[in-house]
């Protein structure tokens, strides 16, 4: 089983914008989305 330092719950801006900062930061990261793509509707 994978393991994350962050798991973020939504692709929408501001879940697209934690993930990457998160990543900035060195940590590792999954989000989940349920729609095909990032950055909301």
């Amino acid at each position: 089983m994978a393991q994350y330092d962050v798991v973020i719950i939504g692709g929408g801006p501001a879940g697209y914008n934690g993930a990457i900062r998160a990543g900035q930061l060195g940590l590792s990261v999954a989000v989940v989305e349920k729609r095909e793509t990032l950055g909301g509707t």
